[in-house]
């Protein structure tokens, strides 16, 4: 009895996500396997990519008290998030903008090539006007203030996960 509701509830839901992305006939249990954002079904998957390791766990851990949150990577240079994207296909992707080997820019540049569905949101140790501007322009969703990110990061993923962009207070 128990099972035939969760399946009754389970297509309800569906049928809700459909009508709610303006899709016709509804129902179809894969159609939340394409659906971008949070949502109760699935979890956000995101790849963390900082060469500061403290900063790193820092991020993750904040993440991981969050179920609907699920770090599936880290990174600590611009080719091994490249590799770690393509790999790994995150909802998210949370970029250092100073990274050794290739920076943030250009690795967000070949992440809107590579895996075109993901959001980036970046990391900055600086709060300057022109990146903000500049990662507006190439689709970045988001931006946190390394200094900030304790009080700032939740509510920029959570932001952008719901399809609105976040760039600072």
């Amino acid at each position: 009895m128990e099972r035939r509701r969760l399946r009754k509830d389970k297509k309800e839901w569906f049928r809700f996500l459909d009508h709610r992305n303006g899709r016709e006939g509804g129902g179809n249990v894969d159609d939340w396997r394409s659906t971008r954002g949070v949502n109760h079904l699935t979890a956000t998957r995101v790849l963390v990519v900082d060469d500061f390791a403290p900063f790193r766990e820092f991020v993750s851990l904040t993440l991981a008290e969050r179920p609907e949150l699920v770090v599936i990577g880290e990174a600590s240079d611009g080719p091994e998030a490249l590799e770690k994207a393509v790999g790994l296909r995150p909802d998210l992707i949370l970029l250092d903008l100073n990274l050794p080997k290739m920076n943030g820019m250009e690795v967000a540049r070949r992440f809107r090539e590579l895996v075109p569905e993901s959001r980036i949101i970046f990391f900055s140790q600086e709060s300057s006007v022109d990146l903000v501007e500049e990662a507006r322009r190439m689709g970045v969703w988001g931006y946190v203030v390394k200094a900030e990110a304790r009080s700032q990061l939740l509510p920029t993923v959570y932001a952008v996960m719901s399809g609105k962009q976040s760039f600072g207070s």
